[in-house]
């Protein structure tokens, strides 16, 4: 009795520990002590509680929750939990929608779910918040019919995820509410959860540029263009999010074939018959079965959309009536619900045996460079002492006004990171308002660059008396830039240096 118990404990346990394996491969040297600076995975030492932003609250409540949690551990503990947990939700909660007696199909799902090009290509951009709600997907998949309480306690990771994350929670609970006749509860419950980063995005005066459409259309990331990129969950608009070789012929097939395995897996769900011997004749289907299809298919066409003409006009079109539009820029975040099914369907295919071995397998396999981080795309690192030094100074002045952040820039890369990319430091490091160049600038596949101007009009002034080189009137109190730029004009307007280290050079008015 006692093996036998232990033996079913196992079982219950091996989609998350088969998470837990996938992360420590994908994230290899990022699990070393200190920090991973990528894009928008930015994680800073003492995160203020309540920082003074503006524009639109994209951070909102993760950062929130980061410095909560930062201040019970160590910054560098709290990013890895949640880098880690990224893989261990999804791959348990997508093996809890396959029936617990295919023990070996719910490894094959919680594979597929935890091991893609989807989840790839938005780490690789930093988007950890939008991740961790993605990985709670199928738990609020299988909780959207067992009342508020679960779908609420399923939510949590979108909710912690912020804006994005629970978009793409609406765009897949709402279908498979409706079919299971829970659309109000499921409704009522997402808007709740929803409410933190809501209330503050309609007072935030934030503007969308209807050129973000283009910068973030699909684009083709391998051989078969932008719709077979997006068949095999990839399409990104950012070719920095890209894996080395993933372009090839042979992995972009080996992702499509694996990718209608799994669509074919999931439409034979519709008829098949239960294995169990108590009911042979009741239909395996689940309840979220057309829900989850009716997402899937939602959030495909989505993300096509940019892939057109007329879809990308269409878009700008919506966005010029209402800025409210403009999380629909980035339609391959959309792909999420595909990502679900897929796993869900190569589960039905692959049930086992060596059959199912090889699905276990298979997402790896044909998706090798996510390992030991991305090659060296992930690395954890440490701040050097600048950092520190400066916030102590600036949170600890009591008297009012912004800090400015230079050079006029959203991004940085700096020598102790490795020269990897990420958002300005500065954005999440102090107390009070931070100016900073929000402008995203796109790179396109000739060469050129797509500018998406800034969504926070006090940034957008501050730019333009930089660009009219009117330092004096700065609309803040302090200025940051690094240590080996020049500050002369700045000094020669009225600010003093108050500090001045190897990386950071502070000046005050």
């Amino acid at each position: 009795m006692f093996v036998t118990r232990g033996q079913e404990w196992l079982a219950r346990l091996a989609p998350a520990l088969l998470g837990a394996g996938l992360a420590a491969l994908a994230l290899g040297p990022a699990l070393g002590w200190g920090l991973v600076l990528r894009y928008d995975l930015l994680f800073v030492p003492g995160a203020p509680l309540l920082p003074d932003r503006g524009g639109f609250p994209r951070a909102v409540p993760s950062d929130l929750v980061v410095a909560l949690l930062s201040r019970v551990l160590p910054v560098e503990i709290v990013q890895k939990g949640f880098l880690v947990a990224i893989f261990v939700l999804a791959a348990s909660g997508a093996a809890a929608l396959v029936p617990p007696e295919r023990r070996l199909a719910r490894l094959v799902a919680a594979a597929c779910y935890a091991w893609n090009l989807y989840l790839a290509q938005r780490l690789m951009l930093g988007q950890w918040a939008l991740l961790l709600g993605v990985a709670g997907l199928p738990w609020a998949v299988r909780a959207a019919g067992r009342g508020p309480a679960r779908l609420l306690l399923a939510l949590i990771p979108a909710a912690i995820g912020g804006f994005q994350a629970m978009l793409v929670s609406a765009l897949t609970l709402l279908p498979v509410a409706v079919a299971r006749r829970r659309t109000l509860v499921t409704a009522g419950v997402l808007v709740l959860l929803s409410l933190p980063w809501a209330i503050p995005a309609l007072g935030s005066g934030a503007v969308t540029d209807p050129a973000g459409v283009d910068a973030f259309a699909a684009r083709a990331d391998g051989p078969f263009g932008a719709l077979g990129s997006l068949l095999s969950l990839g399409g990104i608009w950012s070719a920095d999010a890209g894996l080395p070789g993933q372009e090839s012929w042979w992995t972009a097939t080996a992702r499509l074939l694996l990718v209608a395995a799994g669509l074919y897996g999931y439409a034979r769900l519709r008829s098949e018959r239960s294995e169990r011997p108590e009911r042979p004749e009741r239909p395996e289907r689940p309840e979220w079965w057309g829900g989850l299809a009716v997402a899937a298919a939602g959030g495909f066409c989505v993300a096509a959309l940019g892939a057109f003409p007329a879809g990308r006009a269409a878009l700008k079109w919506l966005i010029t009536l209402w800025p409210g539009f403009g999380p629909l820029r980035d339609g391959q975040v959309y792909l999420a619900p595909l990502a679900l099914l897929v796993a869900v369907g190569l589960a039905g295919v692959l049930r086992s045996g060596a059959s199912a071995v090889v699905g276990i397998l298979a997402p790896v396999l044909v998706l090798p460079t996510l390992a030991f981080g991305a090659f060296g795309r992930l690395a954890a690192v440490t701040y050097p002492p600048d950092w520190v030094a400066v916030q102590r100074i600036v949170n600890g002045d009591p008297a009012p006004g912004a800090l400015l952040s230079l050079p006029w820039g959203a991004h940085r890369s700096f020598a102790w990171n490795g020269g990897r990319i990420v958002l300005d430091p500065a954005t999440k490091l102090f107390e009070r308002r931070v100016l900073w160049d929000d402008t995203l600038y796109v790179g396109l596949p000739d060469g050129g660059r797509l500018r998406v101007r800034g969504e926070d009009p006090l940034n957008r002034r501050a730019g333009d008396l930089l660009a009219a080189g009117d330092y004096a009137r700065l609309p803040a109190r302090y200025v940051l830039m690094p240590a080996s730029q020049n500050g002369f004009l700045l000094e020669q307007a009225g600010w003093k240096t108050i500090f001045r280290g190897k990386e950071l050079h502070l000046l005050r008015r």
